[in-house]
């Protein structure tokens, strides 16, 4: 059974952006929150203090964003530009650039690089080491079947998920091509990829209220293992109303993970028994963003319009941190017959 729900939504942070956000992620190291917005910021927040640390403006719409170290961080954006941004000093480094707008960023502690996906149908590899110059820093620049929506990194692996529902698994140690391409088992647009924190595979989301369970491992003993579901949906008047599932994130001491969709609802599932595990009670609007600090003890939500019904009026983006009781995210052991 389903805990019953919790009725807060967690703590607001103060100074949210004044725009959609795009993503949000915790540090490694510490509760530091990175958040960007399409209000053109980067905002660094202390999410146990409750304090705004720093800020960077650019020139354009900030579709994501990612932690260097605790003191540094990098960011992509509308004006197809990449930046290494260092907190401590209000300093920010061009990389380099697209050809059109940058969608993900991901930097990779396994090999030292950043990883970054555009519209443009490339993804760049970066040594932020060189910032001096787009000729140091650019590692190599890789074609995409389609536009780049989301990565997601585990150790050296690499997952790519694409427009027009292509999935490309890379090797950070061998890009010259793909590892496997594959196509998304989901019928729809692929909204979010994130693989599992054991490295065993992936799970990938959709715009039609549905979310894949993956395997790297081709045998045909580990594909059998995948299944897809449904959620982030409702009836009303005898009518399936589905909604976009925006945001996947595990948590990193059990492997469970949450889900955030248009509906308004976070929910925690167990993926290898088949469970929902929790769901938080509603917030004001969709849900854009979710992060685990890295201890899992804390819960990064942002409730933010994604325009899903176009322009509308909304409530205001505010990102939520909430405290996690294990109960919520521990799965629960087998009950033998």
């Amino acid at each position: 059974m389903t805990a019953v729900p919790s009725p807060l939504p967690g703590r607001e942070l103060i100074n949210p952006p004044s725009d959609g956000i795009s993503n949000l992620r915790f540090s490694n190291h510490s509760d530091h929150l990175l958040v960007s917005s399409w209000d053109k910021s980067v905002r660094l927040y202390d999410a146990s203090a409750n304090v705004l640390r720093g800020e960077f403006m650019h020139g354009g719409a900030v579709l994501d964003c990612c932690f260097h170290d605790d003191s540094s961080g990098f960011s992509a954006g509308a004006d197809n530009t990449v930046r290494r941004l260092v907190f401590n000093y209000n300093k920010e480094d061009i990389l380099g650039r697209h050809d059109a707008p940058v969608r993900c960023v991901e930097y990779s502690y396994a090999a030292g690089q950043l990883i970054t996906g555009s519209w443009d149908k490339t993804l760049k590899c970066w040594d932020p080491r060189g910032a001096s110059g787009q000729e140091r820093t650019l590692v190599g620049t890789y074609a995409q079947p389609e536009r780049v929506y989301s990565l997601s990194l585990v150790g050296n692996r690499l997952v790519v998920a694409t427009a027009g529902r292509h999935v490309n698994v890379y090797d950070l140690r061998n890009m010259s091509q793909p590892e496997q391409r594959r196509e998304s088992s989901l019928k729809y647009q692929t909204r979010c990829v994130r693989c599992y924190p054991n490295g065993t595979g992936y799970a990938l989301s959709s715009v039609e209220g549905r979310v894949a369970m993956e395997f790297f491992d081709l045998s045909e003993g580990s594909q059998a293992k995948k299944y897809a579901f449904k959620c982030h949906r409702k009836s009303e008047a005898g009518r399936d109303i589905v909604y976009p599932v925006n945001a996947i994130a595990f948590h990193p001491v059990y492997g469970t993970f949450a889900t955030g969709g248009c509906d308004g609802f976070v929910n925690v599932w167990d993926g290898n028994n088949k469970k929902r595990l929790y769901q938080y009670s509603k917030y004001p609007t969709s849900i854009a963003a979710l992060s685990f600090s890295k201890d899992g003890r804390l819960l990064a939500v942002a409730s933010s319009y994604t325009f899903e019904e176009g322009d509308k009026p909304h409530e205001p983006d505010s990102i939520f941190v909430r405290g996690i009781n294990e109960i919520e995210v521990k799965p629960k052991p087998k009950v033998l017959p």
